[in-house]
């Protein structure tokens, strides 16, 4: 009699990801789940545009959620920051912005991040942006200077590789939230339309990546950036049952 191995259910996870209008695609998207029942995803926004960083990121992604399954995600995004630290004798120096959650069944889904890309989650009813993001424009507005903010969005704090154990940011979203990881080429989407995107498509995960990378739009001056989601589907999806 050959023994069977069975593995936990876990939850469902769906990406899409569209590039800009830029050569090459400088986000990357990954997931890894666990024989434990975790499940790790990230979204890694390089910095930059070339052929060498788009295999990067790449590589970043594939790092943050295999150390982070398992190690916590202050480990799994520092560890993609270490692949960084030395480029060697290339003339390259890759940098990027990453968020990574982590969920196992039952409990709340653990994030990190350095940078502007975000994590969202859905109660069924309301849209919560779970992480703040590393900016000049973050910052000032946390200052109350909201009306030079605007001017300051694109203008990184913190990267990869300013990635230390004081400088990842972590928090929490509930175990029961649909989780949404986003690079900041979503930022064209406003906050309305990216909640009824959510609610018209939080039964099906890859509809609703596939319509949030849709709907990511030029700006006044013709420039669209790369976009790329993630949807975490908590386990027991009958929270989300009509």
């Amino acid at each position: 009699m050959t023994d069977t191995l069975t593995f936990p259910a876990v939850p469902q996870v769906a990406m899409a990801t569209r590039r800009g209008v830029r050569d090459h695609n400088m986000d990357a998207a990954a997931s890894f789940a666990a024989s434990t029942g975790l499940v790790a995803v990230a979204v890694v926004d390089g910095i930059g545009n070339d052929q060498a960083g788009a295999q990067t990121m790449t590589e970043l992604a594939r790092i943050a959620v295999r150390i982070g399954v398992t190690k916590g995600p202050l480990a799994g995004i520092l560890t993609a920051a270490a692949y960084i630290d030395d480029p060697g004798t290339e003339t390259y120096k890759p940098n990027a912005v990453a968020v990574l959650a982590i969920a196992e069944p039952g409990e709340p889904t653990l994030l990190g991040w350095v940078g502007d890309s975000h994590a969202y989650g859905w109660d069924g009813t309301t849209l919560h942006r779970r992480t703040n993001p590393h900016t000049m424009g973050a910052f000032l507005r946390w200052n109350g200077d909201n009306e030079l903010a605007p001017e300051h969005d694109n203008w990184v704090r913190l990267s990869l590789v300013k990635a230390t154990p004081t400088t990842v940011a972590l928090s929490e979203i509930p175990a029961d939230e649909l989780v949404l990881l986003v690079s900041d080429g979503i930022d064209s989407v406003g906050d309305d339309e990216l909640r009824a995107l959510v609610m018209r498509h939080q039964h099906d995960p890859q509809a609703l990546a596939d319509a949030i990378v849709a709907a990511a739009r030029e700006d006044e001056d013709g420039y669209r950036d790369d976009a790329t989601a993630v949807v975490l589907m908590p386990a027991d999806a009958a929270l989300y049952s009509d």
